[in-house]
């Protein structure tokens, strides 16, 4: 294990963190919020005393095998959210600090859920903290680290192993040949898609500060806003901005890379991508159809529709109206699609399309199998083989999807609630959602868990978005063995 690289690298990353709190140290200052001042300035001045010696460790080697990159990543999330929580703490704006590391680490992993039920009240600081950490945490942080580091301009171990454990999806690749050049394409795809998305809501005359929150929002998939309602309140405008845009950031980033290089065609026949919008469509549409005495005309009903149905998919988990009030067809819908979110290679959680598209493929191949024993039978995806490791990597993946959900519902029923509230709960923040149903629906927040649950589910947060194994990677004893 190369510790000192590890060390160093977690050392840039809370660097990283204390220099975007600025804007948000910049706003309470203006604003005279003089609590947040405090617990901001003390944040950014700890995390850059702990990230200097970290990152001045002393060592010439920088090689970073498989290995290393899922310790590296884990811990780089998890020393994120603990020193991410300490303004919410030291502010006294959220006196607990399990509640603050909940919030902040439902920020980093885009997952939304909230311990909040007076959200506006927030000084405006915070409320900018708050929101940016799902910005920050969509494309990841590591990633950013990738688009400045020099040594991202070699084709090194360190750079791919750091790239593979952080980026969502069946397996990461680059863009072009140097990784920096790839990392740092991605970036500038996502500011352009972020900057649209809060010009557009500009020109429906959404405030400033709403449309650069909800464009953090909507960007990392997230979904926290600055309001109680979350974006029931905003314009019938605002909301169909939100859906395209909760669409978009839900699309797999290297189509929008073909995009630009102009193959339209290839783009367009990606099997994912189509799966990913027939899924939307049959969606909005069932649930139209279920709860069309609910709208008053036919336009509310199908902008609400495909608000939640998209909101669900790329689990931002925005909210538009009370969806637990739904007939049950229409809540076990929104229930299959938490667990399928949205595409690999993008900002949005869940098992991902295309791990599902395997998994029905490789299903079918063991039936084909089980009746035809001689047979040979491949698996295809895009016109292309995929090998027998990827085809069993899927499986076993989802396999322990399923297993961290069944254990954090079982872990948080200690606090009583019903069983529907905390499967969804354990559903949500594993496929970093935000919302639920029950106890944690779209009007409810995660309040009412003890101390331990919160833990438990802020785990799971971080299991799901860093897709399961480098948190397992440091609680597994094989790793830390020579």
């Amino acid at each position: 294990m190369n510790y000192r690289s590890i060390f160093r690298i977690i050392g840039k990353v809370l660097w990283v963190e204390a220099v975007f709190m600025l804007p948000a140290l910049v706003i309470s200052i203006g604003l005279q919020e003089w609590g947040a001042v405090r617990g901001i300035a003390i944040t950014m001045a700890a995390a850059g005393m702990i990230g200097y010696p970290l990152n001045r460790t002393p060592g010439k080697r920088p090689d970073i095998y498989a290995r290393d990159g899922l310790v590296t990543v884990g811990a780089a999330w998890l020393a994120v959210s603990l020193v991410g929580a300490l303004p919410f703490w030291l502010s006294g704006a959220i006196p607990n600090y399990f509640d603050c590391l909940f919030e902040t680490a439902s920020g980093f992993t885009t997952t939304g859920a909230t311990i909040l039920a007076e959200i506006e009240s927030l000084p405006h600081g915070l409320l900018y903290w708050r929101s940016f950490t799902h910005w920050l945490g969509g494309m990841g942080v590591l990633v950013f680290l990738l688009a400045l580091n020099p040594l991202a301009q070699k084709d090194s171990g360190e750079n791919m192993h750091l790239l593979r454990a952080e980026s969502p999806g069946v397996r990461a690749s680059k863009l072009v040949p140097r990784m920096r050049e790839s990392a740092s394409i991605l970036y500038l795809i996502y500011i352009a898609l972020t900057l649209l998305e809060f010009l557009l809501l500009l020109i429906g005359k959404v405030p400033v500060f709403d449309s650069l929150t909800l464009a953090f929002g909507t960007a990392g998939t997230g979904g926290f806003t600055i309001r109680n309602d979350s974006a029931a309140s905003y314009s019938a405008y605002a909301q169909w901005i939100l859906i395209i845009f909760m669409f978009l950031f839900s699309v797999n980033f290297n189509i929008y890379f073909l995009i630009l290089l102009r193959q339209i065609k290839k783009a367009f026949q990606n099997s994912e991508l189509r799966t990913f919008t027939l899924l939307f469509c049959v969606g909005t549409l069932l649930i139209w159809a279920s709860t069309r005495h609910y709208w008053s005309n036919a336009e509310e009903g199908l902008r609400t529709s495909a608000f939640q149905v998209v909101s669900i998919m790329s689990t931002t988990g925005f909210v538009s109206t009370d969806f637990d009030l739904w007939p049950e067809f229409s809540r076990a819908l929104i229930v299959l699609l938490m667990f399928v979110g949205a595409c690999a290679g993008s900002t949005g959680g869940g098992m991902k399309v295309v791990r599902v598209q395997l998994l029905i493929k490789s299903a079918g191949r063991s039936i084909y199998r089980a009746i035809h024993p001689n047979a040979v039978r491949l698996v295809h995806l895009d016109d292309e083989i995929v090998d027998d490791a990827t085809v069993h990597g899927v499986d076993g993946y989802i396999l322990v999807y399923f297993l961290t959900i069944a254990a954090a519902t079982v872990l948080v029923s200690v606090d009583g609630f019903s069983c529907e509230s905390n499967f969804s709960a354990a559903l949500s923040c594993m496929s970093n959602v935000g919302p639920g149903l029950g106890a944690v629906g779209a009007v409810q927040n995660y309040s009412g868990f003890s101390d331990f649950s919160k833990v438990v589910l802020t785990i799971t947060m971080l299991i799901g978005r860093l897709e399961i194994y480098p948190v397992l990677a440091l609680v597994a004893p094989s790793v830390w063995k020579k």
